[in-house]
């Protein structure tokens, strides 16, 4: 059980992220940057540098999120096996495999995720962020399912963690408790953060 000081901690943590969160998303859909995209170049030479395999974790873009579409076809085009995360039930995420031309259904967030065929566990993850820091601390969109995830992994294996955004999504301190996990790398259109 909390104390009523941790409570008041809490609520206040959650309360500043929701108002970041309001903030940045306003911000990143009013951002003048061609389409949302990060030279998707650099990223590839980034995973081709550190990841361990060919199985890569991605998201499919909605919204103002940093498209990834040109990301995927090119790392298809290498052999890497893609994935994206599927939301279940029971506020878990899992990652299954996404052939090219696969069929994608929009889950109830409004996310395009792959039918479940072929479950892949993940070396190198991809990650959408709302706003994030120059110490690699990521603002997600509030559910946890990114952090419970790779909680789950690095409890076997370590995890190569990328976070995409825009540069107008860095603020100076994203508020953190101890379930939030930073990322190794953060791109953005001008910048790497390592």
């Amino acid at each position: 059980i909390c104390s009523k000081n941790k409570f008041k901690k809490l609520i206040f943590l959650v309360v500043k992220k929701s108002q970041i969160r309001k903030i940045i998303l306003k911000k990143r859909f009013n951002f003048n940057f061609k389409n949302k995209k990060i030279n998707y170049l650099n990223l590839v030479k980034l995973i081709k540098t550190v990841a361990k395999n060919k199985n890569i974790g991605l998201y499919y873009p909605i919204g103002s999120e940093v498209s990834t579409i040109e990301i995927i076809q090119h790392l298809r085009k290498k052999k890497y096996t893609i994935s994206l995360p599927v939301l279940d039930k029971n506020s878990k995420m899992s990652f299954y495999e996404w052939k090219n031309k696969s069929p994608l259904k929009i889950n109830n967030f409004g996310i395009p995720e792959p039918i479940k065929l072929k479950k892949i566990t993940p070396s190198t993850l991809i990650i959408p962020m709302v706003a994030f820091d120059a110490k690699l601390n990521r603002l997600g969109y509030g559910g946890g399912f990114y952090d419970r995830f790779i909680s789950k992994l690095e409890k076997n294996k370590k995890i190569l963690k990328i976070g995409l955004a825009l540069s107008c999504q860095k603020i100076n301190k994203v508020p953190t408790n101890r379930f939030d996990k930073k990322m190794n790398y953060i791109l953005t259109e001008n910048k790497v953060y390592k």
